[in-house]
């Protein structure tokens, strides 16, 4: 039988926020932490796959174990990217909405830093934020956090990889006394050296749902391409996938505004984020992902850490991940709070053999997706061909004569006719292109 938020020892103020929110019940990660961090006094390291609830897990019993009679900063919690570190600031305001004496500020990089200095002068009790802005913040003198009690890092593995001089001159200032909370989805050598260095010999370590560490809810398939086929046979895919929303995963941010152009020239409803784009740039676009006004997010790994939607119906890993760790965190973006989804990879031939290696250290197993054939994919190419056409704005600056000498060509055919004579037009010309396309970059390729 399913335990409630009560059973684990959260308040009724909590309760309220909580539903408000439609949380009844307590997920495996938050059932085994909450306890923990709420009636112990040891570090915690908890290891819990994305999408499974980890914010709660520690926000609630952090909100609750806050003494609002301090005026000093009691906790800080570090993200390794703006958008989560917004997302957990929304998440615990929510949580404490009938908490008002709780103060929470979110200090996170790409925005001013002095709206968030004047902030911190006033009574905070929790700091949300980002390390590099945070350091900024203590280098300035501008932010006080000798004297916290509770240090948590999210998505820590990230965090030591990515961030680590910043982290590093952070925990420099706070206290040796404090508690420090570890949330994790994965455990690579660096967060375990992070562990024997940073906190207590006496830890508690957690574990939830890990036994399958490739996601419940997740149909892990890959396709094998040529390179000169991978964008069409993604666009078929992406085709076959019109109104649901996905994510593209890319190695390096050049990949990442590559395909973001194909994508918007086919006319395909899509967005681009990478950590080279401005702040304001990342937020517009997320905000479209977010609200729905568009449907495919093309992305590098880290900014893509923080996206909590749960409507995600598919990832696509353009470029093979390099690790692991990786994979189960491009994966966890779809398939969220016990819905399903698909993770596809596309391959080219020699890298199938890695599929092995993936699926004996993840405990997963990959199906082969069908290719389509190249009828398939031509078809593919003449409707998006038809789609352009027809997101086509009319050009105002033909001029009326040339109008009307075009219009006579086609002045007695029927509009089933025009759009039988355009299509076959259409077929005959890249069916006849195609091989003279292929020959010019082989020729290239060889000089």
């Amino acid at each position: 039988m399913s335990k409630h938020f009560s059973d684990l020892g959260i308040n009724s103020q909590l309760k309220e926020g909580l539903t408000a929110l439609q949380i009844s019940v307590p997920t495996d990660i938050q059932e085994k932490t909450i306890p923990v961090i709420l009636n112990q006094k040891e570090d915690v390291v908890a290891l819990a796959k994305t999408g499974t609830g980890k914010t709660a897990a520690f926000g609630l019993p952090l909100l609750q174990l806050i003494d609002i009679e301090k005026t000093t900063i009691q906790a800080v919690i570090l993200a390794p990217t703006r958008e989560l570190g917004q997302q957990i600031h929304a998440n615990l305001v929510a949580y404490a909405k009938h908490m008002p004496a709780i103060s929470i500020a979110s200090v996170c990089g790409g925005i001013p830093i002095k709206p968030q200095i004047e902030t911190l002068k006033s009574t905070t009790h929790i700091v949300v934020a980002t390390p590099g802005r945070l350091a900024d913040l203590i280098e300035r003198k501008a932010v006080d956090i000798t004297n916290i009690t509770y240090f948590i890092l999210d998505e820590a593995d990230e965090m030591v990889s990515a961030l680590k001089e910043g982290l590093d001159s952070i925990i420099k200032e706070i206290p040796k006394s404090r508690r420090t909370l570890l949330f994790t989805a994965t455990m690579p050598g660096t967060i375990k050296q992070l562990v024997q260095n940073y906190m207590s010999k006496h830890v508690v370590q957690i574990e939830a749902d890990m036994e399958t560490v490739g996601h419940k809810g997740i149909d892990h398939q890959y396709v094998v391409v040529e390179p000169i086929e991978k964008l069409e046979v993604l666009m078929h895919f992406l085709n076959s996938k019109e109104g649901q929303r996905g994510i593209i995963f890319c190695k390096t941010k050049a990949a990442v505004n590559k395909l973001a152009k194909n994508l918007a020239i086919n006319k395909f409803s899509s967005g681009a984020i990478h950590g080279s784009l401005s702040q304001g740039i990342r937020d517009r676009i997320m905000g479209q992902f977010r609200e729905g006004y568009i449907d495919i997010l093309v992305a590098t790994d880290l900014a893509a850490r923080g996206i909590d939607i749960k409507e995600i119906s598919y990832v696509v890993n353009y470029h093979l991940p390099d690790t692991y760790d990786t994979y189960v965190h491009r994966s966890g973006r779809t398939a969220r709070a016990g819905a399903k989804g698909l993770s596809l990879t596309i391959l080219q031939q020699e890298e199938v053999a890695e599929i092995a290696e993936f699926e004996s250290a993840l405990g997963i197993v990959f199906k082969e997706f069908k290719k389509a054939d190249a009828q398939s994919i031509e078809e593919n190419n003449a409707l998006l061909w038809a789609k352009k056409i027809f997101k086509t704005k009319p050009n105002r600056t033909i001029s009326e004569e040339f109008r009307k000498q075009v219009r006579t060509i086609f002045h007695h055919l029927t509009k089933e006719e025009l759009i039988e004579k355009v299509l076959a037009n259409h077929i005959a010309q890249t069916s006849l292109g195609t091989p003279k396309l292929e020959g010019s970059k082989k020729k290239k390729g060889k000089k």
